[in-house]
């Protein structure tokens, strides 16, 4: 069976993975680490002592391998750009929130 970019998500035909499969799963890869580790950062990240951090990372390494097979075909990465968009504009605005509570208390 040939694939086609008709067969691929959006970033995946961006990528050329239909051309050159090797280097094209290595950059989806690559974008599937960096979206990941975006959207824990933004949402999930925590104060934490710098080996529980290097486990976390790993851990993110690792699970990113079998998200960036599901990202040939689904969308995985435009699911991720999504999620870390919704998660910056909730940090925006919880932060103006913070700062608004903190002057009208200082009033």
């Amino acid at each position: 069976m040939e694939v086609t970019r008709e067969h691929l998500s959006w970033i995946a035909g961006l990528l050329q993975v239909h051309e050159n499969p090797v280097l094209g799963f290595w950059l989806l890869y690559t974008a599937v680490v960096i979206m990941s580790a975006l959207v824990y950062h933004l949402g999930f990240a925590k104060k934490l002592k710098v080996w529980q951090h290097i486990v976390i990372y790993v851990l993110l390494l690792i699970g990113a391998f079998p998200l960036t097979i599901f990202a040939i075909g689904m969308a995985v990465v435009e699911s991720l750009i999504a999620a870390a968009l919704v998660l910056t504009i909730y940090r925006i605005r919880h932060r103006q929130r913070r700062k608004q509570g903190q002057a009208v208390s200082n009033g």
